[in-house]
């Protein structure tokens, strides 16, 4: 099967690719770096050309409402290219519960990106995972201050990238889903909690500041970034991957 993997230099997309060439499939990264541009539209066509599934593995390089305008664009382009292409499934990678977050404006931009492909001309699935475990130091460094960092309890369910890889390499191998896969990993943690695990396993000066007010996280309602009924559970734990850096 040939699939062509936007985004695939990237944390995700570089470990999408390795899975599936494994697997025995062609799978061919896109990115910036090899002249692709999906806001331009430059290389698009070529780039999904003879391609049998497309993997979107883009961030917007923001978090602000300008997010938004990237994740229409991207997808526009994208979408229009595939369906010239005549490629028959398109895949993403979203957020567990981002729907269910509209005081972000990230996550609002994410939204509007699972629309669009619900609504495009090609066969999808969308993979939804928990925060990634690998994410954890920007998180801690978004609300440090000097040696004080500032974390809401938020319920958390960490997830290793390597298993959101093999996840969506899985899921672009086989026939679309039209809905949505939640991923997400064993334990469930408030980010408060999380901070302070991480700090310590790092040997970090500092100390952990319960504080619902403080980061991006504070506007989550209840427990909406945890696995919902009927997820996937991977099988490594936050403490084991820790202690395994």
């Amino acid at each position: 099967m040939n699939i062509a993997v936007i985004g695939g230099t990237g944390l995700i997309g570089s470990q999408v690719v390795k899975n599936l060439n494994a697997a025995g499939h062609q799978a061919v990264p896109h990115s910036q770096s090899t002249g692709v541009d999906i806001i331009t539209g430059q290389g698009l066509e070529e780039a999904v050309s003879g391609a049998d599934v497309v993997v979107n593995l883009t961030n917007s390089p923001t978090f602000d409402d300008a997010s938004i305008g990237f994740f229409q664009a991207s997808m526009d382009n994208l979408l229009t290219a595939s369906e010239k292409g005549g490629v028959g499934h398109f895949v993403i990678l979203s957020i567990v519960g981002v729907d269910q977050v509209p005081g972000l404006d990230y996550y609002r931009a994410k939204v509007l990106q699972e629309d669009l492909l619900k609504g495009g001309p090609v066969p999808y699935s969308i993979v939804r995972a928990t925060q990634f475990m690998e994410f954890m130091d920007a998180t801690l460094a978004m609300t440090t201050d000097g040696d004080t960092v500032r974390l809401p309890r938020t319920p958390i369910q960490p997830i290793a990238a390597a298993e959101v890889a093999a996840v969506v390499a899985e899921v672009a191998a086989g026939a679309p889903l039209n809905g949505v896969l939640d991923i997400s990993g064993p334990d469930v943690y408030p980010l408060d909690e999380l901070g302070r695990l991480t700090l310590t396993a790092k040997g970090r000066a500092g100390s952990v500041v319960t504080d619902d007010a403080a980061g991006m996280f504070a506007v989550v309602p209840g427990d909406v970034l945890t696995a919902p009924d009927g997820a996937r559970i991977t099988a490594t734990h936050y403490t084991d991957w820790l202690a395994g850096r």
